[in-house]
């Protein structure tokens, strides 16, 4: 399991990745009240592009009301198509009266645990998947 923290004025996030076997499940939370808002699940495979890069196909169901689905898109979708293992996402912060530039650094911030995340599992995750995340 990897924890990472980050902080950025009064916004604190929190995302924890389990390895389960050749998959991967990702919760980000944070914010005032932390939740459930979307769920992503994104599968790798070989891109349209047809260039020999992985790509992913994702798909997205958020609860009524919330606003993290195009969150745990992207998020889900660069996780698989960089580490070319199938993943989760679960998604849910909640801050009372964001500001349009803490909206901002949320996602800015989510992009960078992101990366954070892709560089310690890559090791870990070698040669546990095929091609495009299957054998």
């Amino acid at each position: 399991m990897i924890e990472l923290n980050y902080f950025r004025g009064r916004i604190v996030l929190t995302m924890v990745a389990v390895p389960q076997g050749k998959d991967l499940c990702v919760a980000l939370f944070g914010g005032d009240t932390p939740h459930i808002g979307a769920v992503a699940l994104s599968q790798p495979r070989p891109s349209l592009k047809k260039d020999g890069s992985v790509s992913a196909t994702t798909s997205v169901i958020a609860v009524l009301g919330h606003k993290e689905d195009e969150l745990a898109r992207l998020i889900a979708s660069r996780l698989a198509g960089s580490l070319g293992v199938i993943v989760t996402v679960s998604c849910g912060i909640h801050m009372d009266e964001a500001t349009p530039s803490e909206l901002k650094d949320i996602v800015e911030l989510s992009q960078e645990m992101t990366e954070n995340l892709i560089l310690q599992l890559n090791p870990l995750l070698q040669g546990a998947a095929g091609p495009a995340g299957r054998p």
